[in-house]
């Protein structure tokens, strides 16, 4: 979300990136004031905390552009104001909605930040810093957490009649001490405390202590952490009976024989364990091993019906491709019959056309005839030669048609060997990929067979 101005978060680094090389170019004029950077603040998780920061002499803060932010952090801005308004576009996402400003205090040059629910990750060095004043402001956050301690009874120390004692406390930052005291308030001796840190920075603190029988048995734990001045302590009253009475020989005995009782029933107790386990896992095992027959059934299951409809879809295919073949071989034969009925009509035109020569020929020759007989008269030779002429044009008349209708004949048979040879090729076309197809669907049945054979040899 941007601010009034709708400057991008492009611009602001370019702001700060020239401004930080102008301080830079200006170094021989004056450095950058840091001002008492040694401030600790201290603060437990879950509260919030002010990170103070004032301006001096005091002046008007309300429009002025500054940064808080942690070097160590990328992003390091942990709030940002510009030009007066705040602007969150490069936050740090561990920040936005836990940090803030006091608006009414800036006029007074009051620029502290407050940190609301503080969390161990909080911890660390912030600089307040202020562009155009040239000044940076450091302040380190101590973000602190604590737990009480609890102590147990641990066993009894045989060699001085005594009893041991362990405390032990986990969640404390920083790293925490601790000590014994007796019921006067006096610091006991105790071996050294082990100390250890998590995986989420927190330590865990254990001591073990050994009370001898006294007037007063009042044992107190303490754990305490001087850098947040936090203090933690427990107390217990260790009984009378809970000490080792003088040894004697039956006391000895009594305790031998509650040792090896002990002992024997803690073996008994991890044998029927170790038992119990062992059953739990062979029932596990076969439990598994149950549910994997019956994955494999199911798998088996379904490779053969998967199978099933390949081998249905091939033999569909095959018939297909029988088919077609029977097809293409009766276009085939049409065709050739076809082929053959257009040389039978290409003979017939020809004898036409040879019959029309002849009938012309016939024609002249009588013509020629009648012209050359004088004997007859000229009324008689025009009606013979008349008539014959009569004959002859509707003899050529007819084998006009005849030839004609060849004529189409022969185009028809033209036109039905075109689309014969076009309906073989479709059907070739179209039997090419249905042998693609087929060979496509025999490769995934080789592969069921695969999945099949190694199926059962996995089971």
């Amino acid at each position: 979300m941007a601010h009034k101005g709708g400057m991008s978060s492009v611009n602001l680094l370019f702001i700060i990136a020239v401004i930080d090389f102008l301080l830079l170019m200006s170094a021989c004029k004056g450095q950058l004031q840091e001002i008492d950077s040694s401030q600790s603040v201290t603060a437990m998780v879950g509260e919030d905390v002010v990170l103070p920061c004032h301006l001096e002499p005091p002046k008007d803060a309300s429009q002025m552009t500054l940064e808080w932010g942690r070097p160590d952090l990328k992003p390091r801005f942990v709030f940002v104001r510009l030009d007066g308004q705040e602007y969150p576009d490069d936050q740090n996402e561990a920040y936005k909605g836990r940090s803030s400003m006091f608006p009414d205090k800036l006029k007074n040059g009051d620029i502290s930040l407050k940190l609301s629910d503080v969390r161990h990750s909080d911890n660390g060095r912030y600089r307040c810093y202020l562009p155009k004043e040239k000044k940076e402001y450091f302040v380190t956050l101590v973000a602190g957490s604590v737990s009480s301690p609890d102590i147990s009874i641990a066993g009894l120390d045989a060699s001085n009649s005594g009893v041991m004692l362990d405390c032990s406390s986990a969640g404390w930052y920083p790293e925490p001490d601790v000590f014994w005291l007796d019921g006067e308030g006096n610091i006991m001796s105790a071996g050294p405390a082990e100390k250890i840190r998590g995986s989420d920075g927190l330590y865990r603190v254990s001591s073990r202590v050994t009370v001898e029988k006294r007037h007063n048995n009042n044992v107190t734990c303490r754990v305490q952490q001087k850098d947040i001045n936090q203090t933690r302590e427990t107390h217990i009253y260790v009984q009378d009976g809970s000490f080792i009475p003088p040894p004697d020989c039956s006391v000895s005995i009594s305790f031998s024989v509650i040792l090896g009782l002990t002992l024997l029933l803690g073996v008994a107790t991890f044998i029927w364990k170790w038992r119990q386990t062992k059953i739990s896992i062979k029932k596990l095992k076969d439990k598994v091993n149950e549910e994997q027959q019956q994955l494999m059934a199911e798998e088996k299951q379904n490779l053969a019906e998967k199978k099933s409809k390949l081998e249905e879809e091939l033999k569909n295919r095959n018939k297909d491709q029988i088919s077609i073949d029977q097809q293409i071989e009766a276009f085939m034969k049409m065709s050739k019959e076809l082929k053959e009925q257009k040389i039978q009509l290409a003979d017939q035109k020809e004898e036409a056309e040879k019959m029309v020569e002849e009938d012309e020929r016939k024609l002249k020759a009588v013509d020629d005839e009648v012209r050359n007989q004088m004997g007859d008269t000229v009324e008689k030779r025009a009606q013979r030669y008349l008539k014959l002429k009569e004959l002859i044009t509707e003899s050529n008349d007819r084998l006009e048609k005849i030839k004609k209708a060849h004529q189409n004949v022969e185009l028809m048979t033209e036109k039905l060997m075109g689309r014969t040879c076009d309906e073989v090729t479709n059907l070739k076309e179209r039997k090419q990929e249905i042998e693609n197809h087929l060979v496509e669907k025999q490769k995934q049945l080789k592969e069921i067979d695969t999945d099949g054979i190694s199926l059962l040899r996995k089971k």
